[in-house]
């Protein structure tokens, strides 16, 4: 098995690292590594890849003295965090900010449930007869060939595809007889995609709009086999033209179909159409006019076969592969157009479809993101997902705990709607000025609540803006409470901690369910204050008040002793009133 990485590093640089069998590489950001990593983000040893019966595996982390040694940033595989894994074709892997994107050259047999299948030689199948009023959908696996191209070839450019227009002159005066039958086949063609165009329009199942493009191919041309196939894609949408899955399968006599052990696609022509944008009509050798020996052709199955891009003017989403069996009877340049033409039609759909699920699931992310991040930050993250990394980074962050004083008490005395009610109205507005002040919205924690203030996106007045929220928090209690008064609820008081200093930043917990949040010694310190904070009191550490400038008015406090660190820490009491 031969394979290979893609890395892209963060200042853009691109280049491939080939991978032999039976050698394992390590990774990381010093020389002595097999494969370098110029990333400050990556460590000086930070994973490997161990070459082994099965393929290749990439592990996080390195031996030392015999010992495994996690790496201290991670590495995520196709966007989740990963101890170990095998690599699959496709895998992205994110180290620091470097994406290295593992490519099998050349794959092994394997056969999914619904994924194409590859193998090194096809399986012939018999010539049939033609049935046109049987269509049936094929129970057949799928297998690829990597045979070369017949001698006979017709091909069709993207410009052609997208926009083919007639030659016919409307100044003639009269039309010649071609010129007629060139119109008339024509129109059979428009008034074939027109109902086409119709049909589809409304569809937004990808399998039932492959069946009704395969229902319009059968009508409109002798094809015996029609498979549509689409290309996989990475979470970003970039098209992996050299993985293609099998939508939709169908055969056009059930015969045939029972009959058959696999239907064989030729890989050299479906790469060839997805890499060089054009639609390819190929005859097998054999089946050219100075090759005769009847029989034995129609041994080998051989066949006349049109691959027609699935494509649009941004992207190449597929294609569509049909073959015709009878090694005497070959596709025509207007069966080549029809099915170029249908292709093209049902890309604009495919296109559609995947921009309407696009969308969608950008609306529930937004949804999902905008209960815990400002709007601008769920902006950045679902335009450009890249503009910052999620998951295992060191930065300097501002983290804000505030509690309300009192609520075992309160909660003791109300009704548990009462108490649900009161909370919701306090989460809510105190949500609303972590947001306007640019902070994250941790989580919530019974009766208080934890934000971060310079994560995901980092900024020069993050600890600055984490004391105006505070401030800006004491004031709308005051506020809020008059309301609470009015509605029957008692009078709340709450207690505020800041601390500012390096802590990791990610999306922790087990692979079916993790949460963006912050760890380490700079969460708890800023708990502590917290904790140490009466009812009206924002407390900060030094390291708060010179990360904002040493701009806000305190009081010196008696120092905080804390637990794990020998010296007591110095408190500030924020003068807000």
């Amino acid at each position: 098995m031969t394979a290979k990485l893609r890395i892209i590093e963060p200042g853009g640089g691109q280049r491939e690292f080939p991978l032999e069998p039976g050698k394992n590489y390590t990774i990381g950001r010093s020389n002595e590594n097999s494969i370098v990593l110029n990333d400050r983000r990556v460590s000086r040893k930070h994973a490997h890849i161990v070459a082994d019966g099965e393929g290749f595996r990439i592990v996080d982390g390195y031996y030392e003295n015999g010992a495994l040694k996690r790496s201290v940033n991670h590495v995520f595989l196709n966007g989740s965090p990963t101890l170990e894994k095998l690599f699959a074709q496709g895998d992205i892997v994110i180290i620091g900010e470097s994406e290295l994107t593992f490519l099998d050259v050349l794959p092994q047999p394997f056969i999914p449930e619904h994924h194409v299948s590859y193998a090194s030689a096809s399986v012939a199948a018999p010539a049939i007869a033609r049935n046109a009023q049987t269509i049936t959908d094929s129970a057949q696996g799928i297998d690829y060939d990597d045979k070369p191209l017949g001698q006979t070839q017709m091909k069709i450019s993207a410009n052609e595809i997208i926009g083919r227009q007639s030659h016919l002159s409307i100044e003639s005066a009269v039309a010649s007889p071609d010129e007629i039958k060139d119109l008339r086949r024509k129109a059979r063609m428009l008034e074939l995609l027109y109902e086409m165009s119709r049909s589809i329009g409304t569809v937004f199942d990808l399998k039932e709009i492959f069946d009704r493009a395969t229902d319009l191919i059968f009508r409109g041309s002798p094809a015996d086999r029609v498979v549509a196939l689409l290309a996989d894609e990475t979470l970003d949408g970039k098209i992996l033209d050299y993985s293609l899955v099998p939508v939709g399968v169908k055969v056009r006599d059930e015969k045939m179909d029972s009959s058959a052990d696999s239907i064989t696609i030729s890989r050299t022509i479906t790469q060839k159409v997805m890499r060089e944008k054009v639609a390819l009509l190929s005859q097998d050798a054999k089946t050219d006019a100075q090759f005769l020996g009847a029989e034995s052709i129609v041994s080998q199955g051989v066949r006349s076969t049109i691959c027609a891009p699935l494509i649009t003017e941004s992207n190449v989403h597929g294609v569509i592969y049909a073959d015709r069996l009878d090694p005497f009877a070959a596709f025509t340049s207007d069966h080549l157009e029809l099915i170029s033409a249908v292709a093209a039609q049902t890309a604009v759909t495919v296109e559609t479809v995947k921009a309407h699920k696009r969308l969608a699931r950008e609306e529930v992310a937004r949804a999902n993101y905008s209960r815990f991040m400002p709007e601008y930050v769920v902006k950045q993250l679902l335009q450009n997902p890249d503009s910052f990394r999620l998951g295992g980074v060191n930065q300097t962050i501002t983290v804000l705990f505030a509690d309300i004083r009192g609520f075992t008490a309160i909660s003791e005395r109300e009704k548990p709607e009462k108490v649900v009610g009161l909370l919701n109205k306090y989460f809510s507005a105190m949500s609303e000025i972590i947001f306007a002040h640019g902070g994250t919205l941790d989580k919530y924690i019974g009766d208080g609540l934890m934000a971060i203030f310079g994560a995901p996106t980092v900024g020069e007045e993050d600890a600055l803006n984490a004391v105006k929220a505070a401030v800006t928090m004491q004031k709308q209690v005051a506020k809020l409470n008059a309301e609470l008064r009015a509605e029957g609820y008692e009078n709340i008081a709450i207690g505020i901690g800041l601390h500012t200093g390096e802590a990791t930043i990610g999306y922790i917990g087990s692979d079916k369910r993790s949460e963006y949040t912050a760890i380490g010694d700079t969460v708890n310190l800023a708990a502590r204050l917290e904790s140490n904070a009466g009812g009206g009191q924002v407390l900060m550490s030094e390291a708060t008040a010179a990360a904002s400038g040493n701009l806000i008015p305190v009081n010196q406090l008696e120092p905080l002793t804390v637990k794990n660190r020998v010296q007591p820490v110095n408190v500030l009491e924020v003068r807000w009133g």
